[in-house]
Protein backbone atom coordinates (compact mmCIF):
# COMPACT_ATOMS: atom_id res chain seq x y z
CA UNK A 1 0.00 0.00 0.00
CA UNK A 2 1.32 3.29 -1.00
CA UNK A 3 -0.34 6.47 0.85
CA UNK A 4 -0.30 10.35 -0.50
CA UNK A 5 1.02 13.12 1.58
CA UNK A 6 0.47 16.72 0.56
CA UNK A 7 2.28 19.18 2.40
CA UNK A 8 0.01 21.96 2.94
CA UNK A 9 0.55 23.71 6.36
CA UNK A 10 3.37 26.66 5.80
CA UNK A 11 2.42 30.19 5.87
CA UNK A 12 2.43 31.01 2.24
CA UNK A 13 4.10 34.31 3.25
CA UNK A 14 5.82 34.87 -0.47
CA UNK A 15 2.85 34.81 -1.67
CA UNK A 16 0.36 36.22 0.53
CA UNK A 17 -2.82 34.08 0.72
CA UNK A 18 -3.08 30.24 1.06
CA UNK A 19 -1.63 28.68 -1.84
CA UNK A 20 -3.39 25.55 -1.63
CA UNK A 21 -6.62 27.58 -2.08
CA UNK A 22 -5.38 29.03 -5.42
CA UNK A 23 -7.82 28.26 -8.18
CA UNK A 24 -5.84 26.17 -11.43
CA UNK A 25 -8.38 27.66 -14.26
CA UNK A 26 -11.96 28.37 -14.86
CA UNK A 27 -13.55 25.08 -13.50
CA UNK A 28 -12.53 26.54 -10.12
CA UNK A 29 -10.18 23.10 -9.74
CA UNK A 30 -7.60 24.46 -6.68
CA UNK A 31 -4.30 23.84 -6.41
CA UNK A 32 -4.56 21.41 -3.57
CA UNK A 33 -7.59 19.64 -5.86
CA UNK A 34 -5.18 19.21 -8.56
CA UNK A 35 -2.48 17.58 -6.49
CA UNK A 36 -4.99 15.35 -4.71
CA UNK A 37 -6.38 14.91 -8.54
CA UNK A 38 -3.14 13.65 -9.70
CA UNK A 39 -1.63 11.69 -6.73
CA UNK A 40 -4.79 9.19 -6.74
CA UNK A 41 -4.74 8.81 -10.57
CA UNK A 42 -1.22 7.68 -10.66
CA UNK A 43 -1.77 5.12 -8.43
CA UNK A 44 -1.84 6.20 -4.70
CA UNK A 45 -4.01 3.26 -3.31
CA UNK A 46 -3.84 4.19 0.61
CA UNK A 47 -5.30 7.13 -0.41
CA UNK A 48 -4.24 11.10 0.29
CA UNK A 49 -3.92 13.00 4.09
CA UNK A 50 -3.27 17.33 3.16
CA UNK A 51 -1.22 18.45 6.41
CA UNK A 52 -2.71 22.02 7.27
CA UNK A 53 -1.84 24.37 9.57
CA UNK A 54 -1.38 28.13 9.24
CA UNK A 55 -4.27 28.13 6.82
CA UNK A 56 -6.58 25.31 7.76
CA UNK A 57 -9.58 26.75 6.76
CA UNK A 58 -8.72 28.04 3.79
CA UNK A 59 -7.55 24.81 2.84
CA UNK A 60 -10.16 22.33 4.16
CA UNK A 61 -12.57 24.86 2.08
CA UNK A 62 -10.48 24.07 -1.04
CA UNK A 63 -10.75 20.12 -0.45
CA UNK A 64 -12.47 18.53 -3.21
CA UNK A 65 -15.07 16.16 -3.23
CA UNK A 66 -12.89 12.75 -2.84
CA UNK A 67 -13.65 10.13 -0.82
CA UNK A 68 -9.98 8.60 -0.85
CA UNK A 69 -8.77 12.34 0.53
CA UNK A 70 -8.33 13.79 3.94
CA UNK A 71 -7.19 16.94 5.81
CA UNK A 72 -5.38 16.19 9.13
CA UNK A 73 -4.23 19.69 11.29
CA UNK A 74 -1.14 19.68 11.93
CA UNK A 75 -0.58 22.52 14.99
CA UNK A 76 2.95 22.75 14.99
CA UNK A 77 3.52 23.67 11.14
CA UNK A 78 5.61 26.38 12.54
CA UNK A 79 8.82 23.67 13.30
CA UNK A 80 8.84 23.12 9.47
CA UNK A 81 8.32 20.92 6.78
CA UNK A 82 9.81 17.72 8.15
CA UNK A 83 7.13 17.85 11.18
CA UNK A 84 4.28 17.97 8.82
CA UNK A 85 5.78 15.14 6.99
CA UNK A 86 6.04 13.45 10.03
CA UNK A 87 2.42 14.41 11.19
CA UNK A 88 1.39 12.52 7.41
CA UNK A 89 3.40 9.62 8.27
CA UNK A 90 1.83 9.19 11.48
CA UNK A 91 -1.87 9.78 10.07
CA UNK A 92 -1.87 7.70 7.51
CA UNK A 93 0.17 4.76 9.92
CA UNK A 94 -1.14 1.42 9.01
CA UNK A 95 0.38 -2.15 8.68
CA UNK A 96 -0.19 -2.18 5.43
CA UNK A 97 1.85 0.93 4.39
CA UNK A 98 4.51 -0.20 2.06
CA UNK A 99 5.79 3.51 1.50
CA UNK A 100 4.81 7.24 1.01
CA UNK A 101 4.68 9.31 -1.54
CA UNK A 102 5.02 13.08 -0.22
CA UNK A 103 4.80 16.13 -2.40
CA UNK A 104 4.58 20.05 -1.50
CA UNK A 105 1.22 21.45 -2.86
CA UNK A 106 3.20 24.23 -4.05
CA UNK A 107 4.20 21.86 -7.27
CA UNK A 108 0.78 21.25 -8.57
CA UNK A 109 1.23 20.87 -12.28
CA UNK A 110 3.14 17.75 -11.85
CA UNK A 111 1.45 14.70 -14.30
CA UNK A 112 -0.10 11.30 -13.18
CA UNK A 113 2.20 9.90 -15.47
CA UNK A 114 5.09 10.81 -13.32
CA UNK A 115 3.26 9.63 -10.01
CA UNK A 116 2.80 6.24 -12.09
CA UNK A 117 6.61 6.23 -13.32
CA UNK A 118 7.73 6.37 -9.77
CA UNK A 119 5.56 4.15 -8.19
CA UNK A 120 6.90 1.72 -10.65
CA UNK A 121 10.25 1.79 -10.43
CA UNK A 122 9.26 1.71 -6.71
CA UNK A 123 7.84 -1.51 -7.16
CA UNK A 124 10.51 -3.04 -9.17
CA UNK A 125 13.51 -1.51 -7.07
CA UNK A 126 12.13 -1.09 -3.47
CA UNK A 127 14.65 1.62 -3.60
CA UNK A 128 14.09 3.38 0.13
CA UNK A 129 13.54 6.94 -1.86
CA UNK A 130 13.07 7.41 -5.06
CA UNK A 131 12.34 11.28 -6.79
CA UNK A 132 12.13 12.58 -10.59
CA UNK A 133 15.03 14.16 -12.42
CA UNK A 134 15.73 16.35 -15.64
CA UNK A 135 19.51 15.90 -15.90
CA UNK A 136 20.76 17.46 -12.99
CA UNK A 137 17.45 19.03 -11.31
CA UNK A 138 15.46 17.04 -8.55
CA UNK A 139 12.03 17.34 -8.44
CA UNK A 140 8.38 16.10 -6.67
CA UNK A 141 6.82 14.01 -5.46
CA UNK A 142 9.56 11.81 -3.69
CA UNK A 143 8.35 8.36 -2.40
CA UNK A 144 9.88 7.11 0.46
CA UNK A 145 10.30 3.36 1.29
CA UNK A 146 8.64 1.97 4.72
CA UNK A 147 11.84 0.95 5.61
CA UNK A 148 13.41 5.03 5.80
CA UNK A 149 9.74 5.82 8.30
CA UNK A 150 12.46 5.30 11.25
CA UNK A 151 15.19 8.20 9.98
CA UNK A 152 12.55 10.19 9.10
CA UNK A 153 11.14 10.20 12.48
CA UNK A 154 14.80 10.30 13.81
CA UNK A 155 16.10 13.24 11.65
CA UNK A 156 17.32 16.77 13.26
CA UNK A 157 14.08 18.80 12.72
CA UNK A 158 16.51 21.38 11.31
CA UNK A 159 18.12 19.48 8.51
CA UNK A 160 14.86 17.85 7.47
CA UNK A 161 14.11 15.03 5.10
CA UNK A 162 17.49 16.24 3.45
CA UNK A 163 19.07 14.13 6.29
CA UNK A 164 17.53 11.19 5.23
CA UNK A 165 18.57 11.67 1.72
CA UNK A 166 22.10 12.17 2.55
CA UNK A 167 22.83 9.05 4.60
CA UNK A 168 20.91 6.85 1.76
CA UNK A 169 22.14 8.65 -1.23
CA UNK A 170 24.18 5.81 -2.50
CA UNK A 171 20.89 4.16 -2.86
CA UNK A 172 18.59 7.22 -4.08
CA UNK A 173 16.71 5.83 -7.16
CA UNK A 174 16.46 8.84 -9.85
CA UNK A 175 13.77 8.38 -12.63
CA UNK A 176 14.17 10.56 -15.82
CA UNK A 177 10.66 12.35 -16.28
CA UNK A 178 9.63 14.71 -19.06
CA UNK A 179 7.47 16.40 -17.10
CA UNK A 180 8.31 20.20 -16.18
CA UNK A 181 5.37 20.38 -13.65
CA UNK A 182 7.50 17.91 -11.37
CA UNK A 183 10.47 21.13 -11.28
CA UNK A 184 8.00 23.89 -10.95
CA UNK A 185 6.42 25.29 -7.59
CA UNK A 186 4.27 28.03 -7.02
CA UNK A 187 6.11 30.31 -4.37
CA UNK A 188 4.91 34.21 -5.19
CA UNK A 189 2.37 35.89 -7.42
CA UNK A 190 4.76 35.93 -10.36
CA UNK A 191 5.05 31.90 -10.16
CA UNK A 192 1.48 31.60 -10.07
CA UNK A 193 0.53 34.13 -12.73
CA UNK A 194 2.80 32.06 -15.63
CA UNK A 195 2.07 28.09 -14.21
CA UNK A 196 -1.68 29.04 -14.45
CA UNK A 197 -1.49 29.51 -18.11
CA UNK A 198 -0.09 26.56 -18.31
CA UNK A 199 -2.26 24.81 -15.96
Amino acid sequence: MVSGIVLAAGASSRMGRAKAALPLDRTGETVVGRVIKTLVEGGTTGGVVVVAGAHVDAVRAAMPHEPRARLIEHPGWAQGQLSSLLAGLRAVDDPRLEAVIVTPVDVPLVAPSTVAALIEAWRRTRAPIVRPVDRDRHGHPVIFDAAVFGDLRTADPGVGAKAVFATHRDHVLNVEVSDAGAFEDIDTPADYQRLIGRG
